[in-house]
């Protein structure tokens, strides 16, 4: 028998993301509604995937000739809804299907994010998870006040106080807090609630939590951690982790690594599944596969401003300003080093403009090109070179008929190979990841 791996989505942004891509239909008028998203994560459930992330954003973009317009004309991560808002009414929409919304440790202070993904936890029946991000644009950080981001490797030092604290929040309950006894007239037992009176160099909370306990005891940690200072946080606190290698070989490497880290932290690496970011392209035959992809490589080469100013947004770098058909050389950045190295190493000696066409041509971590069968074929054969854990289905169209490719078409087929599993086994999103 095949080892099964996990599957999780990854949703970019609650909101219009898709406008103006193939199949996308009125979503440019409809955004507001969560019906689409509500869609997806009942497509999604039946399928059983272990979670979806909802990916966020607190700012419009400008770093594109220092304007905003090519961001608002063409829909590029903006508008994007409140997760935490949208992650209520999938979770309402849903029975077993983990939600994990992204909040950032600069917009929400750290008894906020407890409380928001506590309650989450509570009314989903236990499936809230938290994407932990420390946010990486100024612009982000100017609308909360604040003159700029940090440092890159502050803001995870900062990190590691913000998630000493919601940990220590969620443990403020003890198991059996909640007695419910109408005889004795007790719902709480007071000896089992607990101050956590921290106060560290950036964060500081009293506590005890006031929404009450985690029905998971801890809500699962999601967190992308691509530079090494991101790979030693994430080892430390994540549940699951957000990877987004270029390559097999760098897919296994970062796999061994991260795990190699757990270990030497005393940590089960079995307790954390590294999830590889994905975006297959499955078609009834292989040479609709085959014409689809390269499809998608002629929609990038046609916008290569709006790819470009897409891949400035998340990497804080104004790509406007550099030769489209010179090589594209060295960069650096304080914003999200994963995103650029990933760009940096498909690049390779390739001029900017081949460069940005192979980035978003790809099938981000490795391309999976073919029919159901043979596209889980393909994914069976890369986990098994990897060893695990599973991928994050990411699509650039989030449509109906794009949802139904994976959800009708790839997973019968990965079941069928005994890759994916048929039926939860839990009802708790963290017992789902350690099922196997």
């Amino acid at each position: 028998m095949a080892s099964p791996f996990h599957m999780a989505w990854f949703l970019q942004g609650s909101s219009a993301q898709a406008w103006g891509e193939p199949w996308t239909g009125n979503i440019g008028r409809e955004w507001m509604s969560a019906e689409l998203f509500m869609d997806l994560a009942r497509a999604v459930e039946r399928a059983c995937f272990d979670y979806l992330l909802v990916e966020d954003s607190i700012f419009i973009g400008e770093n594109w000739q220092n304007s905003r317009d090519i961001f608002l004309r063409n829909g590029i991560c903006v508008p994007r809804q409140e997760p935490s808002v949208v992650a209520t009414l999938l979770a309402a929409a849903t029975k077993r299907l983990g939600i994990v919304p992204t909040l950032s440790t600069f917009a929400y202070h750290p008894y906020l994010t407890a409380r928001i993904i506590g309650s989450l936890d509570q009314i989903s029946g236990g499936r809230a998870g938290w994407n932990l991000v420390t946010g990486f644009n100024d612009l982000a950080a100017q609308n909360f006040g604040l003159e700029g981001m940090a440092d890159h490797d502050e803001r995870y030092a900062m990190a590691e106080e913000y998630a000493t604290i919601v940990k220590k929040l969620w443990d403020s309950w003890e198991p059996g807090a909640i007695v419910d006894d109408h005889r004795n007239g007790m719902l709480v037992d007071p000896a089992k609630v607990h101050t956590i009176d921290y106060s560290g160099t950036y964060y500081a909370s009293r506590g005890p939590l006031n929404s009450g306990p985690c029905p998971q005891g801890r809500p699962v940690i999601a967190q992308a951690g691509g530079s090494s200072t991101g790979r030693a946080f994430a080892a430390a606190h994540a549940d699951t982790i957000v990877a987004a290698p270029s390559g097999v070989a760098n897919m296994k490497r970062y796999r061994e690594e991260v795990r190699a880290q757990m270990a030497a932290m005393g940590r089960d690496p079995d307790s954390c599944k590294l999830l590889f970011l994905l975006s297959p392209i499955v078609a009834e035959t292989e040479d609709q596969a085959r014409w689809f992809a390269e499809q998608r490589k002629v929609q990038t080469a046609e916008s290569i401003p709006a790819r470009l100013a897409r891949l400035g947004w998340a990497t804080n770098i104004d790509f406007s300003q550099f030769d489209l058909d010179a090589p594209v050389g060295e960069l650096t950045t304080n914003g999200t080093q994963s995103t650029l190295q990933a760009f940096l190493v498909r690049a390779g000696k390739r001029t900017l403009r081949e460069a940005i066409v192979a980035h978003y041509g790809s099938g981000y971590c490795v391309d999976v090109v073919g029919t159901p069968d043979s596209a889980a074929a393909q994914m069976g054969e890369i986990m098994e070179e990897i060893g695990g854990d599973g991928f994050l289905i990411v699509l650039p169209d989030v449509s109906r008929r794009s949802i139904a490719t994976i959800t009708d078409g790839l997973v019968p087929a990965l079941q069928q190979r005994g890759l994916m599993r048929r039926a939860y086994e839990h009802a708790h999103l963290r017992d789902n990841l350690l099922a196997f």
